[in-house]
């Protein structure tokens, strides 16, 4: 069932009659809307791609987002009271490996999404119907008959146990999704397209206009969504391929027909909450410690090195471009999940997923960006990070590019390499106030290791402004890794880039830790 914070996330982002469980819901009326996408007929791996094809040749037209007065403006409890029959849910009557719900349209979730199901190289359009639907009794009436599309769909599947189909996979509002992985919580999401985010002439938010989901095998853990965006910028196809699991999988294969130049385009974009944490408590009055979908930022550039950025709520919208050629991957990572870091019963932040990307093939030059968007409350997702192409995606051209999120935890390391569990700040000193800032950061080792074999460590701390003094490595003793503090002395600078480095006399080093303290 969806909270209030699920729902606001996504709807501040997208800006009874039986029914047959079968293939597809069996209605007794015929659609009495015209489809435009996914309609009934052949389909085939080049249907979608054909199809975004010609409307990039076309000027831009939004879908009509028009609906019934009666579910125009439903409260969040109205809308919330509307539940799909978890009867008619498709293929549930088949023994296949997944089971698909869908989402009614109503309150901030206006856009219409056409659905089709495809078997043997045939899709079949899936009508609304209210009969698919339970209508509680806040929800006013009537309800409409005629078909008015959905607003989106989730997949589920045997993630925790083999007889319980879970929620893995929702797909609602603009090119919004969001999965998990065995024994997690709903988080951060992802998304198809970022375009001119954090422009100050506005964010275009791309929408998933139209999915095709082919029907799974049975025996097999996956399951196909192709989906076709649209936007006045471009549209593009994109085919996802899903295996829940932990981490959860999914591949991506996308193709874009730009209207326009993309200049300020984000690709395999990740969109998480960062509320405050032990580093950024500043006039934060809460009984928990940190509130966050995710504590950091990590990549691992072409060359392979491994940088760890922690996420700040600034007071002033912030945006980090990390230069890098060929990426390895880059993500939103909850990496702290001890419940005693958050003490909150109800959101269970330390079981909220990581998100990690994978680029396949070589994505050339760019840089893995970092927004962070300052906000009072946890119910925004005030962060972003993408890939951004060095190179605008010229009008008229045809831009493929793929890559695979994991829905988890950390990307493997090799056993005993060093990595940043915590990341604190606060002023030094005693006594009266003092621009001066004391930075701990904590190291664990991945896997068991003897800290006597990588030898002494040696920190490099560097800052692109202001002072640095006073950096000492120790031992942690309770949590057998290390302990790295420094003292920044701003000297009245308002922003300062920071960077520190551990080298150990093995030749190891750890991960670079990187943050940008503002005043």
């Amino acid at each position: 069932m969806i909270d209030r914070r699920d729902f606001m996330t996504r709807a501040l982002t997208a800006v009874g009659a039986v029914v047959v469980a079968t293939g597809v819901p069996a209605l007794a009326r015929a659609a009495t809307q015209q489809h435009q996408f996914a309609v009934t007929g052949p389909f085939t791996r080049s249907t979608v791609a054909e199809i975004a094809r010609a409307l990039a040749k076309k000027a831009y037209e939004a879908p009509d987002t028009s609906l019934p007065p009666i579910l125009e403006n439903l409260t969040y409890d109205q809308y919330r009271d509307i539940r799909f029959r978890p009867e008619a849910a498709i293929w549930a009557d088949k023994g296949l490996p997944y089971q698909m719900q869908l989402f009614h349209r109503g309150s901030y979730f206006k856009e219409p999404v056409e659905m089709a199901l495809v078997e043997n190289g045939q899709a079949t359009h899936v009508p609304y119907d209210p009969a698919l639907f339970n209508y509680g009794p806040l929800v006013p009436q009537p309800i409409p008959a005629e078909d008015i599309g959905f607003s989106g769909f989730r997949l589920h599947a045997p993630l925790n146990k083999p007889d319980v189909f879970d929620e893995v996979l929702v797909f609602q509002g603009a090119s919004y999704f969001r999965s998990l992985g065995k024994g997690e919580t709903y988080g951060l999401s992802a998304r198809g397209l970022a375009l001119k985010t954090a422009d100050p002439e506005g964010e275009e938010f791309p929408l998933f206009r139209a999915f095709w989901v082919e029907t799974p095998t049975a025996g097999s853990d996956t399951c196909v969504v192709n989906a076709l965006l649209d936007s006045p910028s471009v549209s593009g196809a994109y085919r996802f391929t899903v295996r829940p699991g932990l981490p959860t999988t999914i591949d991506v294969e996308a193709q874009l027909f730009p209207r326009a130049d993309l200049e300020k385009v984000g690709l395999a974009p990740g969109t998480s909450m960062f509320f405050f944490s032990a580093n950024g408590r500043t006039e934060i009055d809460d009984f928990r410690p940190e509130v966050h979908d995710s504590d950091g930022m990590l990549m691992v550039t072409g060359r392979g090195d491994r940088w760890w950025r922690p996420l700040a709520n600034p007071k002033e919208l912030q945006i980090s471009a990390f230069q890098d050629r060929s990426p390895r991957g880059f993500g939103l990572v909850q990496r702290d999940r001890s419940f005693d870091s958050y003490q909150d019963l109800e959101a269970s932040y330390q079981r909220r997923p990581s998100l990690w990307i994978e680029p396949v093939g070589d994505w050339g030059a760019g840089a893995v960006t970092l927004v962070e968007i300052p906000t009072n409350s946890e119910i925004h997702d005030n962060i972003v990070a993408y890939w951004a192409p060095q190179d605008k995606i010229p009008a008229g051209t045809e831009y493929f590019f793929a890559y695979r999120l994991f829905w988890g935890g950390d990307p493997a390391l090799a056993a005993g390499a060093a990595y940043v569990t915590a990341t604190r700040s606060g002023r030094a000193g005693v006594g009266g106030p003092t621009p001066v800032r004391l930075f701990v950061i904590d190291y664990g080792y991945f896997q068991s290791v003897d800290p006597a074999k990588l030898g002494a460590s040696k920190a490099s701390v560097q800052a692109s402004k202001g002072t640095v003094k006073n950096v000492v490595v120790t031992a942690n003793p309770e949590t057998g890794g290390l302990r790295l503090s420094f003292e920044l002395d701003p000297q009245n600078e308002t922003l300062i880039e920071l960077t520190a480095a551990l080298a150990f006399g093995s030749g190891q080093t750890a991960e670079t830790w990187a943050f940008r303290w503002t005043a």
